[in-house]
């Protein structure tokens, strides 16, 4: 392995430097440059786009895959890049079991033959089912991993290089300074009368040469000094050592200065790069919300072959010979649609409510079960506990009765009822 050590302590000298300005700023020891209102603004947003795709994405797993243990199948297929294998459904499960037994106890049997038919629904509902956690998966679950995986990762890398390089340029702002101080301590002339050894008398050339050196600065350099004759005395070295001080927090003030416009340039340069990246959660909100209107759809499409298939379901158990009936007004209306020989249910659209009278027997009580809202005035809201009046009419469809509360009458779902004896 080829370790480059002179690498390694430049590194670590960085490290340092930038745990030593992070830690003076959390103490208040230090300035700290702050960012503008609009790209805090941009990464606050970031921020929260990635904290409520993460929950929405974790929740819709939850959701299409209830089973933990999947979930996690699912997940070490996926890393090793290998197909899942297939897996059935509950309810395709419940379905096939559903047959099994029907097959055990005789097809001709009433309950054989209702276990059969409800079986074959069963796994049409979880062949729907699979088919809308697919769709799901592709059109919404993708895309949102596809931003939490890729484009978070990026913009994350992005704010990590860019709070390094701050801290850069904060620290080299603290050497311009540190060295600015120092350079003009350095600058002001020196007191040969607090320096001078006791019971010592300048000489008439060193006198001259600090004279001079209070009255100018040009001289302070090697050169300059070595002119006077008295270079070698003791206060021309102290001189000397002024100069050298001097000259060399000047070059320390240009060199700090020099790395201060660098940071600056690449701290402006990273601030860019990280604002774009920011700016682009715009897009990221409507890629999101096109696969969301997708998701919907799906479960809409979904929800609406469950609903067709459970409709088929009743049709086909109404038919059966000797099938038990939930409540006796779904017999009674069946049984008058076969005896009429209607192919097909009126539409109760076109029952007028207000002309609708109730039977002088028929009427059973029922308790509610949810509250419900009338869709229009056709039908009557119900409220979770009450009790009503219902019957049914001819013509009517099974899912539905006619439903009175004092003087108010209206059509209501069999489904939010209980039909009580």
């Amino acid at each position: 392995m080829d370790f480059n050590v002179k690498k390694f302590a430049s590194d670590a000298g960085v490290f340092f430097t930038r745990a030593v300005q992070f830690t003076e700023e959390k103490l208040g020891q230090a300035e700290k440059t702050e960012l503008d209102a609009h790209f805090e603004n941009l990464m606050s947003r970031a921020d929260c786009t990635k904290h409520w795709t993460e929950k929405i994405y974790r929740q819709t797993e939850v959701l299409l895959q209830p089973n933990p243990s999947a979930r996690i199948e699912e997940f070490l297929y996926e890393k090793l890049d290998r197909k899942a294998p297939c897996r059935i459904t509950n309810g395709e499960l419940l379905g096939q079991y559903m047959q099994d037994a029907a097959k055990e106890f005789g097809p001709g049997t009433p309950y054989g033959s209702t276990l059969m038919e409800v079986g074959d629904c069963e796994r049409r509902l979880g062949a729907a089912e699979r088919e809308f956690f697919q769709t799901s998966a592709i059109s919404f679950l993708t895309p949102l991993r596809n931003f939490l995986e890729g484009d978070w990762r990026t913009i994350s890398k992005e704010r990590r290089l860019l709070e390094n390089l701050r801290l850069d340029l904060d620290a080299c702002k603290t050497r311009v300074k540190k060295a600015k101080v120092a350079e003009a301590k350095a600058a002001m002339a020196p007191d040969f009368q607090e320096t001078r050894p006791r019971n010592y008398v300048l000489s008439a050339s060193a006198s001259a040469v600090r004279r001079q050196l209070c009255l100018t600065k040009q001289n302070w350099t090697f050169k300059g000094l070595l002119k006077y004759p008295c270079y070698n005395s003791y206060f021309s070295l102290l001189l000397l050592l002024y100069a050298l001080a001097s000259q060399l927090w000047s070059e320390e003030v240009e060199k700090a200065e020099h790395e201060l416009r660098v940071a600056q340039t690449e701290f402006d340069r990273q601030a860019e790069v990280t604002r774009l990246l920011l700016e682009g959660i715009s897009s990221t909100h409507v890629n999101h919300l096109r696969c969301l209107h997708e998701f919907v759809e799906a479960q809409a499409a979904y929800y609406k072959q469950c609903h067709f298939h459970m409709q088929e379901l009743q049709k086909e158990l109404a038919r059966l010979p000797n099938a038990f009936a939930l409540n006796s007004t779904h017999s009674i209306a069946t049984a008058g649609s076969a005896s009429e020989g209607i192919s097909s249910p009126v539409e109760t659209d076109t029952l007028k409510i207000e002309e609708v009278q109730a039977p002088a027997t028929g009427t059973r009580k029922a308790k509610v079960l949810y509250d419900y809202d009338a869709a229009d005035s056709s039908e009557l809201s119900l409220l979770a506990d009450e009790l009503i009046t219902v019957y049914t009419v001819p013509g009517m469809d099974s899912d539905w009765l006619i439903g009175e509360r004092g003087n108010q009458k209206g059509k209501v779902p069999v489904t939010y009822l209980e039909l009580l004896s």
